[in-house]
């Protein structure tokens, strides 16, 4: 074969691979376009379902650093949730869940693009609930250490308990809560916090949709706030 015949082969051989290139591109766009504009809702179901994952997926960080502090020595009912603003009124460093010197948590706020407020939104840690069926459920110090996230919206709640099997419509609890769910387990540098020993009210709706679930969200009455938790140490 001579040399112009082998440079108009192999040009012709780089024409092809750009033309299969182009091809494939054009319906890789195509795909991408039309699954975006089907349903009319499917972007913003996309959106929805990173949030939720985003949001499930902090408390399980949370619960490793508990597990580093618990190995350590460190006694579930002595843990502190100081943010970092608030280290300075931690009796001992070691103590703080967040702390450095502690569980080493990183402390963070929740995006602002899925809160009712449309603030960045802070959570709460606290062992005034109990998920039934989960730990010692019913007996005096079975309450659980849940993280729960106050505020967040409709859509991402029900976009959270679909992933996890629960009614969609988030199941309304069957009594107000939010003294309880909003209480941290933190040291204010006066009042700390104490760790209730006798048992706790129940994460309870009136079809027990919760019963079993370490984790889901909620409506709650009179408030109508809806309330991500998440239990980090079962007891």
């Amino acid at each position: 074969m001579s040399k112009d015949n082998f440079m108009k082969n192999e040009q012709g051989n780089v024409l092809f691979l750009i033309l299969i290139a182009v091809a494939l591109f054009a319906a890789l766009s195509y795909a991408v376009t039309s699954s975006t504009r089907s349903g009319g809702g499917d972007a913003g179901s996309e959106s929805n379902l990173i949030s939720s994952a985003q949001i499930t997926q902090y408390p399980a960080s949370v619960n490793t650093a508990i597990m580093r502090m618990v190995v350590s020595g460190t006694s579930v009912s002595e843990i502190r949730f100081n943010r970092p603003s608030e280290f300075g009124t931690l009796d001992s460093t070691s103590i703080g869940v967040f702390h450095p010197a502690g569980g080493g948590a990183n402390y963070i706020k929740a995006p602002a693009d899925i809160m009712v407020s449309g603030n960045p939104g802070d959570w709460t840690f606290n062992g005034g609930l109990e998920v039934p069926q989960i730990g010692l459920a019913g007996a005096n110090g079975g309450n659980d250490i849940i993280a729960y996230l106050v505020g967040i919206k409709s859509a991402i709640c029900s976009k959270i308990n679909e992933k996890y099997a629960l009614p969609t419509t988030p199941p309304v609890l069957t009594a107000d809560r939010s003294a309880l769910f909003n209480t941290r387990m933190y040291d204010n540098g006066t009042t700390d916090y104490v760790l209730p020993v006798t048992d706790q009210p129940d994460i309870a709706d009136a079809t027990n949709a919760f019963d079993g679930q370490p984790f889901g969200c909620f409506q709650n009455p009179t408030t109508n706030d809806y309330v991500y938790y998440h239990v980090i140490v079962d007891r």
